[in-house]
C-alpha cells in the first residue's frame, strides 16, 4: 500500500521558518522523482519544488527561489522542504508527490499558515 505522509506544517509568523517532511512507503522511493506542490482555495495546485531520484538536480518556482530548499534522504524514504523567510502568500496546503513515468502518488497535505 502506497503512502505519503506529510508533516511539519503549522502556524508561523512572517519571516519565520518551517521544515516539511514527507515519509514514503509502499514503493521504491529512490526510483521516484519527488516534488512539493501547494494549493490555496479557489486556485490550481502549483509546483513549489522538485528533486530527481538521486537528489542531484532540483528545480523551484520563481516565487520561492532562494527561500525554499528541497532535499531527500533515500535511506529514510523521506523528502523535505525547508522553508525560510516565509511570507503571507506562502499560506497554503502543501502536498508531497512521487512520480515515475505515468505513476503518480499524492500525500494528504499539510497546512502552512503564515500570519502575525
Amino acid at each position: 500500500q502506497v503512502q505519503l505522509v506529510e508533516s511539519g506544517g503549522g502556524l508561523v509568523q512572517p519571516g519565520g521558518s518551517l521544515r516539511l517532511s514527507c515519509a514514503a512507503s509502499g514503493f521504491t522511493f529512490s526510483t521516484y522523482a519527488m516534488s512539493w506542490y501547494r494549493q490555496v482555495p479557489g486556485k490550481e495546485r502549483e509546483l513549489v519544488a522538485g528533486i530527481t531520484t538521486g537528489g542531484f538536480s532540483t528545480n523551484y518556482a520563481d516565487s520561492v527561489k532562494g527561500r525554499f530548499t528541497i532535499s531527500r534522504d533515500n535511506a529514510r524514504n523521506t523528502v523535505y522542504l525547508q522553508m525560510n523567510s516565509l511570507k503571507a502568500e506562502d499560506t497554503a496546503v502543501y502536498y508531497c508527490n512521487a512520480r515515475r513515468g505515468i505513476k503518480s502518488y499524492w500525500g494528504q497535505g499539510t497546512q502552512v499558515t503564515v500570519s502575525s
